[in-house]
């Protein structure tokens, strides 16, 4: 609930991600917070106790923890800032929020802005370190320069078929890992239904007092309490076949880069960390085939520019 009173209260979605992450909170797949899944949160109507599944809205039907009042609050600020002009969002479009990381201190680089002599204005990453002690010599970068570096080596990746086949059998193996629930679900439905077995062959045998129906009663009715419990978790979280993984990979590859929208869904997808240095990039992507290197010399090849490019001036917001 602290989150959806820090939102009404006015602290910006990237400032309680970097709060979330501080506090050490995970999300479901033990990963780091991100803006999608904080924007999620103050959206699931979960939270003030209204249960959903197919086409059916059941109120009450899970435990509330946020109050109606604080959770309209939220909604309400939540639209108003969506319908907001585009220069009052500015902080909120820096896709690489949470993700760009100072390869000389080891500090976030979060979303800035300042004006030139001409009072043009200019969007930049800088290190946090930088900002509030100046121990830190990181040189600012361009926002819109590193971004497109990111989401092209990120669209790149997506071109090799081999690692697109090795993603979806992570996500396979993980959906295995993740889901407790369901394994511990069915193991209680194959102990009642030993039990049941066993009451019944109790009564074959010419056990049948009052003592093995009502405990057959019981067991029953814990067989389809866990059943239901069963089907709604698999509707919850549903496990997804390896054809229907590399169909939603695929479709990455028409992904129109140039909408915002789809550029950000693209790196919360898969790039977990950039790691910024005066010389190269560190990109490491959310797979296990690790980190991958990206020097001086072939951003340059590829996008004509360097570095040094991303310096703006020294005149802040």
């Amino acid at each position: 609930m602290e989150t959806f009173k820090k939102y009404a209260d006015g602290a910006k979605i990237v400032e309680l991600v970097k709060w979330l992450n501080d506090c050490g909170v995970k999300t479901y797949r033990n990963m780091p917070i991100k803006i999608d899944a904080v924007t999620r949160m103050l959206r699931n109507r979960n939270y003030i106790g209204e249960y959903r599944y197919a086409n059916h809205i059941i109120p009450g039907g899970v435990p509330d923890i946020v109050p109606d009042e604080l959770f309209e609050q939220v909604a309400a600020r939540l639209e108003k800032n969506k319908k907001a002009p585009v220069r009052h969002k500015a902080e909120d479009d820096y896709l690489l929020s949470t993700k760009l990381i100072c390869g000389v201190c080891g500090a976030f680089m979060l979303g800035e802005s300042g004006h030139s002599a001409s009072k043009r204005v200019h969007h930049y990453y800088k290190c946090t370190t930088a900002k509030k002690h100046r121990s830190c010599k990181k040189k600012t970068v361009k926002k819109l320069w590193i971004e497109e570096i990111v989401v092209n080596y990120a669209v790149q990746m997506l071109s090799d078929d081999d690692l697109i086949d090795r993603i979806a059998e992570s996500i396979l193996e993980l959906q295995k890992q993740e889901n407790i629930t369901l394994p511990m679900l069915r193991k209680q439905l194959s102990e009642v239904e030993r039990g049941i077995e066993n009451m019944l062959n109790a009564i074959q045998q010419g056990i049948l007092n009052q003592s093995t129906k009502k405990r057959l009663d019981e067991l029953e009715n814990s067989k389809a309490d866990i059943e239901v419990k069963i089907l709604r978790e698999e509707m919850e979280h549903p496990l997804l076949t390896k054809e229907q993984i590399l169909y939603w990979l695929h479709r990455f590859r028409t992904i129109d880069i140039t909408k915002r929208e789809q550029r950000q869904l693209l790196i919360d997808t898969f790039v977990n960390a950039v790691c910024l240095y005066d010389d190269r990039l560190v990109l490491m992507f959310n797979n296990k085939d690790g980190a991958k290197t990206v020097t001086l010399e072939e951003i340059e090849e590829n996008f004509r520019s360097d570095l040094t490019a991303g310096v703006v001036p020294r005149t802040h917001k």
